[in-house]
């Protein structure tokens, strides 16, 4: 591994967010750690070009979950890292097998330039594969994810592909949203995608209660610009 492959960056005393900086930006995601009283949480788990478990502050025997929104390949790379694996049930067969058609692990490997800078000597773009990393729990809506000190609510959040999810502690207002949401290009045309769902998923996320978003790719931000994004979406997505 040629230095640190993860760029880490503190947001409040019990989450820190990781990125992989030399990532292609259509592929770089957050990755999201959040520290509970009783368990560890990880969102979703970036590319895996890196050993994302090496790289996270773990407490050695404290249980950790490792959590993926969808099954797109910028958010379950090292999620065979993670004895216990949680994500979509809808989504569940692509975790098995990691397949491009499920996961587009094929669009990485077709760009030009898919990283900045190779993460280990001769790496070669055309071998990329995902590690199987069947689910060891599949969440559904209205599910709940307890660390202890927090207990985040499943939200299906479906359109970007049918079993993206989000997670909302609702007492406290932290929402992380996978891609359903967030700052920057919203995909909807991939051959799993569906506009006209992820229409209704807008609405939905626009009547959230929440203090702050975190989502998979760009900066987080507040409930108002989180309302901005969700009702633009619905206004100009329409035929």
């Amino acid at each position: 591994m040629h230095g640190n492959w993860f760029r880490k960056r503190r947001i409040a005393d019990d989450l820190s967010a990781f990125d992989e900086p030399y990532v292609h930006d259509v592929f770089r995601s957050n990755i999201w750690h959040l520290r509970g009283r009783d368990a560890d949480l990880i969102v979703d788990t970036g590319m895996g070009l890196g050993i994302l478990s090496a790289a996270l502050d773990l407490t050695p025997g404290k249980p950790v979950m490792a959590v993926a929104t969808h099954a797109h390949a910028d958010h379950v790379g090292s999620l065979h890292e993670f004895a216990d694996r949680l994500g979509p049930r809808i989504e569940a067969p692509a975790f098995a097998t990691m397949d491009d058609k499920a996961t587009y692990a094929d669009m990485f490997r077709v760009l030009t330039e898919p990283v900045s800078r190779p993460p280990t000597e001769n790496w070669n773009k055309k071998a990329y594969t995902l590690h199987p990393a069947p689910l060891t729990r599949m969440l559904d809506d209205g599910d709940v994810v307890d660390i202890g000190d927090r207990i985040l609510r499943v939200l299906h959040l479906p359109g970007h592909s049918p079993g993206s999810m989000g997670l909302l502690d609702e007492k406290d207002g932290l929402f992380f949203s996978g891609d359903a949401i967030y700052q920057g290009e919203l995909y909807d045309e991939l051959p799993d995608s569906d506009r006209e769902t992820y229409r209704a998923t807008m609405a939905l996320i626009s009547r959230l209660q929440v203090r702050i978003v975190h989502g998979g790719h760009g900066e987080s931000f507040d409930a108002t610009r989180m309302r901005q994004i969700a009702e633009t979406y619905i206004r100009q997505s329409r035929p």
